[in-house]
């Protein structure tokens, strides 16, 4: 934006992505694009980091000429040349006024966009910092405004907001970085089709997922009625997308020419990869994984999207244990951007290499994970629904926690969370973490108590919250009855103590347990890295970017800080709050939780 003038292709992106590393945009940035685009677009450019491709810049001035890609030298030079001979004007972008606004509106577009700032991200600082920078150069003038850009610059660069953006961009790039595996010189094999078995929520996000990146998809169910509300519920995803803007009609139709329905295995011959999606009951898994076997060519990779189950029990009855991998999404599956692969000691390494290509082509953060009860995300965040229960359980109210929770930075708290995913499955995954960790975990009876008057959540309504017709959620006075015959069970009493908590020792009574869980889930080889986890714990359950990830926040407060806290409760309130051996070492050693050694995996104290 310093130079004189500038020629671009018409597919090349431009933009200002600063914000996402929790820094502004430097080098004049925050008054040169205001300049050359107007204020109102380029608001939304840097507080949205929202990047434009050359024919929409050339529409907003950014870019003033748009060639093709054998052509960009040659013409850029004929400009260069033409502005020397003055053919064409000498226009220098600080210098700019013409398409600002007046003072007045300007001052209008800067509140609107304060308010929206602060609506979208309360928490963060550096978007108001920001907006102050622009205003700066809109009412005095760009050479004052340099100036408060620079000395901004430098004091965001070192907060903590963002040298935890600026961990979580490095982390995120990391995840696809898998030792003895992504080394080894493997070229992952081409995906050209792709079979689903199961068209329920998740199989039909799956499907969707790969027919929005081009991918042939082949979706199988049991019968008619279920095949056709499989197919029903992506024709609505991809749907969703027109509404938005986000495809066009004719793109929907190419889209959906991609997918097929079948009732049975004849045309998944040809499929390249297959992923099982059906309901989690081990022996219809296992029927399907030798039906597959059978069905399929010999270099199939067969994955299960499995959430809870061992992968070893589900290909337990096949040969071909070096084809088997989980490839488990989140819901919704087309919309959530992580993906969890799952190797057991089996799987070949060609085959998490395609997997790993088979993410980035459909546009997934891949981490890469080992087999146990829960694999790295649902099994570090089983704490955090207990932790919760526990408190209500000793006195606290459901809302406040759900409150203090999301003043954090959580999308929601863990019981809107509850009545999100529904009291059914959270009822049946719990089951799986009592039975594989009972040592450690909390069994509060409160959602089982619903359960049974008929209280599923969301779907049915009622939950912990009240839910009207556009599923606008209320406080029901109603809980404190259900709170109370679940405290008079568990045979718990109110606790003063814990009445008196701050907002602070409410996130870290919640927390804490989550991150306890992911230094055994580092210790025990699940996760290959302490980063992965701080993707996962952002990607798969909404930790906030802001504070790094779940992993990193912990080494904010340091080891120390948080097994002390951790050994405390366990004092009071019992095994659930222990501290594993793994994050005592590195408290007594003052070391960080994410340290790793030269190779990059974890280090052993």
């Amino acid at each position: 934006m310093v130079c004189h003038a500038r020629v671009s292709t018409p597919s090349a992106q431009l933009g200002l992505p600063e914000l996402q590393l929790g820094i502004i945009p430097g080098m004049g940035g925050t008054q040169r694009l205001p300049r050359l685009v107007g204020l109102q677009k380029a608001l939304e450019m840097m507080l949205m980091s929202k990047s434009i491709k050359g024919v929409e810049a050339h529409k907003f001035g950014l870019v003033d000429a748009i060639v093709s890609a054998d052509k960009l030298v040659s013409t850029a030079c004929s400009c260069a040349l033409e502005i020397h001979e003055h053919k064409k004007p000498w226009l220098k972008s600080l210098l700019r006024t013409d398409r600002l606004t007046d003072i007045v509106e300007a001052k209008k577009i800067l509140k609107s966009a304060r308010v929206q700032a602060l609506k979208q991200s309360a928490n963060l600082q550096h978007p108001l910092v920001c907006i102050d920078v622009i205003e700066e150069g809109i009412l005095f003038g760009p050479r004052a405004a340099l100036m408060k850009e620079v000395l901004s610059g430098k004091m965001l660069e070192q907060s903590q907001t963002s040298k935890s953006l600026r961990h979580v961009f490095f982390a995120q790039h990391a995840t696809s970085k898998i030792p003895n595996i992504t080394n080894l010189g493997l070229t992952p094999r081409r995906i050209l089709k792709a079979a689903i078995v199961g068209g329920g929520l998740m199989g039909s996000g799956i499907a969707t997922a790969f027919i929005l990146s081009d991918i042939v998809v082949v979706l199988k169910e049991v019968n008619e009625k279920f095949l056709n509300t499989g197919i029903n519920r992506i024709k609505a995803n991809l749907q969703s997308f027109v509404k938005k803007g986000r495809m066009t009609k004719d793109d929907y139709e190419n889209k959906l020419s991609l997918l097929s329905g079948v009732l049975d295995y004849e045309q998944f011959r040809d499929a390249d990869v297959v992923i099982e999606a059906v309901i989690e009951d081990i022996s219809l898994k296992q029927q399907i994984f030798s039906d597959l076997e059978r069905s399929c060519h010999s270099n199939c990779i067969f994955a299960t999207n499995t959430s809870t189950i061992d992968l070893q029990l589900i290909g337990q009855q096949t040969a071909c244990q070096d084809r088997i991998v989980g490839a488990h999404f989140f819901s919704p599956a087309h919309v959530m951007p992580l993906l969890e692969i799952v190797r057991t000691q089996q799987t070949s390494s060609q085959v998490i290499v395609d997997l790993l290509d088979v993410a980035k082509k459909i546009r997934k953060t891949p981490i890469v994970v080992g087999s146990c009860t829960g694999f790295a995300v649902n099994r570090m965040f089983f704490p955090y629904g207990q932790a919760a229960g526990l408190l209500v359980d000793y006195g606290l109210d459901v809302y406040h926690i759900d409150h203090v929770i999301t003043q954090f930075g959580m999308p929601m708290g863990p019981f809107r969370l509850a009545d999100l995913v529904g009291f059914g499955v959270a009822v049946a995954t719990g089951k799986q973490y009592y039975q594989s960790y009972p040592e450690r975990c909390y069994k509060s009876l409160l959602t089982a108590i619903m359960l049974e008057e008929n209280r599923t959540g969301e779907s049915s309504r009622k939950g912990f919250y009240l839910y009207d017709d556009k599923r606008q959620a209320s406080p029901d006075p109603d809980i404190k009855k259900y709170v109370e015959k679940s405290r008079k069970m568990a045979g718990v009493a109110q606790d003063p103590k814990l009445l008196k908590l701050t907002d602070k020792d409410i996130v870290e009574m919640v927390f804490f347990p989550v991150v306890n869980e992911a230094c055994r889930v580092l210790d025990e080889g699940i996760a290959l890295k302490a980063s992965d986890l701080d993707v996962a714990s952002i990607m798969g359950m909404g930790f906030p970017s802001f504070r790094g990830g779940v992993m990193f926040w912990a080494d904010s407060l340091s080891a120390e800080y948080v097994y002390r806290r951790l050994d405390g409760w366990s004092k009071d309130y019992g095994e659930f709050f222990k501290p594993c051996e793994y994050l005592a070492a590195r408290a007594s050693h003052g070391a960080s939780l994410a340290a790793t050694t030269a190779d990059g995996t974890k280090s052993r104290l």
